[in-house]
């Protein structure tokens, strides 16, 4: 694990919806945590070999702690499920320090859509806007209240009245009317979402349907979209700085290769939503299948996730 990681105490597990636990995480005596701006997220150690990355939902001038939510998911790989059933109060674990690639750009007006545990980065957008005074609205999907976490927090916040629930087994009246919501196009608006990948594509989908730029539309993704592995192939990889060339089997991914011969690369979520293995490709064409980069980054076929991206070329040359 890289050495910039450092230890935090479980302060508090609490539930916060069905299905949904709350960690509050506290630096250990004598240390202090790195400042975090909304948006920001930590990998957390859940234990060893097991690592997988939260976004923070709390005040983001907060310094005393960090807050996460992790809604247990029978179909993840493991972790969430660990943190469920493994993780304790009191409990020590190490985590990384903060990184935002799903930052607040200043603008006029936010509109912020989550769903369901997507609410977690959302919420802590919601914090940081009301604090500095700037209009938005946070509409918050999820399938029925008692799996709508932290309802009873933002009740009781500054801007309870600009949140709209919308829940699947509600009047279809207060279901979310993407159209009316987003109305007409506004250059000093900006849009955020976060949650399933159905939910993104649906509210970034209309957004661009009714004329949004792609440089006002703003998202983050949890889990990785079902990838058709079957008329994969094998490549290879060079490794620019020694000419080392190696192959990367059909069923094996460059980072797990690339791990096997002595080179190692930090990898978070391992599925290319976070952006973590991010790595420079100096030659070769690339099969994008991240869930991070941007249109026009691949476009600029320099950068890939090693985690899941592949070679459509016989062989891609690795800054490394």
């Amino acid at each position: 694990m890289d050495s910039a990681f450092m230890k935090a105490r479980i302060a508090r597990k609490s539930i916060e919806a069905t299905d949904i636990v709350g960690l509050e995480l506290a630096p250990l005596e004598g240390t202090s945590f790195p400042a975090f701006s909304a948006g920001s997220h930590i990998d957390v150690e859940i234990r060893p070999g097991l690592v997988r990355q939260y976004s923070l939902c709390n005040d983001p001038t907060e310094r005393h702690r960090y807050q996460i939510g992790v809604l247990r998911d029978p179909a993840s790989r493991g972790g969430s499920i660990a943190v469920h059933d493994e993780l304790a109060e009191g409990q020590v674990v190490r985590i990384s320090p903060p990184r935002n690639h799903f930052a607040l750009v200043p603008a006029r007006r936010s509109l912020l859509f989550a769903g369901g545990i997507g609410v977690t980065p959302i919420l802590c957008m919601a914090e940081r806007l009301a604090q500095t005074g700037a209009a938005f609205e946070l509409h918050y999907c999820s399938r029925s209240p008692d799996r709508t976490a932290y309802r009873r927090r933002i009740a009781q916040s500054s801007f309870a009245e600009r949140v709209h629930f919308h829940f699947d087994d509600g009047d279809p009246a207060q279901r979310l009317d993407l159209p009316a919501v987003l109305g007409p196009v506004d250059a000093d608006t900006h849009l955020y979402v976060c949650g399933p990948c159905g939910f993104i594509e649906y509210v970034t989908g209309g957004a661009k349907t009714r004329g949004w730029p792609a440089a006002q539309i703003h998202f983050e993704y949890f889990a990785g979209q079902a990838i058709d592995t079957s008329g994969d192939g094998s490549f290879e990889v060079m490794l620019a700085s020694s000419g080392r060339v190696l192959t990367v089997p059909a069923d094996r991914t460059v980072v797990a290769v690339l791990a096997e011969n002595g080179v190692e690369i930090p990898v978070s979520c391992e599925q290319g939503v976070c952006g973590t293995c991010l790595t420079r490709v100096l030659e070769g064409e690339i099969e994008h299948r991240d869930q991070f980069l941007l249109d026009d980054e691949r476009a600029a076929n320099n950068q890939f996730t090693p985690c899941c991206s592949r070679a459509r070329s016989r062989r891609l040359v690795l800054d490394l």
